[in-house]
């Protein structure tokens, strides 16, 4: 073939070198090989069940289609940027070995609904790859729990102490919100998988065809009901990265906490220095770099939500070329979310927790406070007269430096006569956990029962 692309219908010159190196994709989109082969030989399985082709050609072509993704995946393969795209390189390669057999298979097709089918399913590998590294990063965080399902933290609003809690607890909070990452995940699959084979260029075919065909063969749930919806839709593919982008800001959170716990002022958290870097100048530095490049990734994530969003914001129906550009922040937001998933899990499965100063610091900033107040509450205070009780009481103790059970009795009847030598049940972080009584709530039992079913959870999606 000549270095510039061949004369297509009226045009009476070829492409110029210029414009077959702006407009290619093949070099980002050559890793849809693998599913526009097998869209291809659902295709022609399809046009032969029509008698539109013959049995003998369909194998033929399917022979052909095996061999050529044989060579890709083993690297013999030459791709040809004059051809733009995937789906010219693999049908060009077809009909040079092939024939007019080979020149068969675009019959009943365009461009415009094979890569939105090669999208599609790409993306329900992808969904199906990520919902198994977020199950992943679960049991990373369950088994966390189970390993520290005593420890006492505080809990933080505003950065600030406000109640104490079981590490577990806290550890379960993401679990549960990668448990809805997960879901939606799942139910974008439900968009994703539609066929949109036989809507051609964008009216449909005079030839009579049976998509249904092509769906069942790729195990699609039904077909676009529309054909000039069918090649203009990339709404899957904005709501895939809007997936992401949600996974990716969670993932960021808890690298943001385990940042901030790895600190000097806080050393919460013991990071495996194989997960972590020096400096360059000063020798004992130990930074928490794969925290901070996958909380800094979620930018990226972001970046290509709004590019999709930007590219489909003002396109007239149907097909344009600019969802050409749809590609590159597809790949790289699956990508991104893969590798940092991955990493993530494996970081927390290396991370001890320095329970010597989640204790010491524990004691600090009046954790029991709301638990004091509620104790009021049950002695028949007000809660707004309690809350006020109590803050009086914190104002005595932080200039006394000491905590609410470090005052006698006597002392603390003189903010309110209902507090008896019970109250002593209630102070402190560990009488706290142990009162507990809501569902949801950090309490022992409830955590530890979570726990368990947080076991059978990660078990089953396996």
């Amino acid at each position: 073939m000549d270095k510039k692309r061949f004369v297509e219908g009226r045009l009476k010159k070829s492409t110029s070198s210029d414009v077959l190196s702006f407009t290619e994709s093949v070099s980002i989109d050559w890793r849809l090989y693998k599913y526009d082969i097998k869209g291809s030989i659902a295709h022609a399985t399809m046009l032969a069940k029509c008698q539109i082709i013959t049995d003998n050609e369909r194998d033929i072509i399917v022979r052909t289609l095996k061999k050529i993704e044989d060579e890709i995946s083993d690297g013999s393969f030459e791709f040809k940027t004059e051809l733009e795209d995937i789906h010219m390189n693999i049908e060009s390669a077809l009909s040079e070995r092939i024939g007019d057999v080979g020149k068969k298979l675009h019959t009943a097709r365009s461009r415009n609904d094979q890569v939105a089918l090669d999208l599609r399913l790409w993306m329900r590998d992808q969904i199906n790859d990520i919902s198994g590294l977020l199950t992943r990063l679960q049991k990373a965080l369950v088994l966390s729990g189970r390993d520290n399902i005593d420890v006492i933290i505080p809990g933080f609003t505003h950065l600030q102490h406000a109640q104490p809690l079981l590490l577990p607890h806290y550890l379960l909070a993401y679990a549960e919100m990668i448990e809805r990452d997960k879901g939606r995940l799942k139910d974008c699959l439900k968009r994703v998988n539609v066929s949109p084979l036989g809507a051609c260029a964008m009216t449909g075919t005079t030839l009579a065809t049976d998509p249904m065909v092509t769906a069942d063969l790729l195990g699609f749930d039904s077909v676009c009901h529309n054909s000039l919806d069918a090649v203009s839709d990339r709404d899957f593919c904005v709501e895939f990265v809007s997936c992401l982008s949600v996974i990716s800001m969670h993932l960021s959170r808890i690298c943001e906490d385990w940042i901030i716990w790895a600190s000097e002022e806080f050393g919460f958290v013991d990071i495996d220095d194989s997960y972590c870097t020096g400096s360059s100048i000063m020798p004992q530095k130990k930074n928490p770099d794969c925290l901070e490049l996958i909380r800094g990734k979620c930018s990226r994530i972001y970046g290509d939500l709004v590019s999709l969003l930007t590219l489909m914001k003002g396109l007239p129906l149907a097909y344009n070329r600019d969802m050409q550009e749809d590609k590159e922040p597809l790949f790289n937001s699956s990508d991104t979310i893969k590798n940092c998933l991955s990493l993530l899990a494996d970081l927390v499965n290396n991370t001890k927790f320095r329970t010597e100063n989640i204790n010491k610091v524990t004691t600090k900033g009046f954790l029991d406070a709301t638990a004091f107040a509620e104790y009021l509450v049950q002695k028949g205070v007000p809660f707004r007269d309690a809350h006020k009780i109590i803050g009086d009481i914190v104002v005595a103790c932080s200039d006394l430096s000491c905590s609410f059970a470090e005052l006698s009795l006597e002392r603390l009847k003189d903010f309110s006569h209902v507090i008896e030598a019970d109250v002593f049940d209630v102070l402190g972080t560990e009488n706290c956990i142990k009162n507990l009584k809501s569902y949801g709530s950090s309490a022992p039992e409830f955590v530890k029962k979570r726990l368990m079913e947080w076991e059978n959870i990660i078990s089953s999606d396996n």
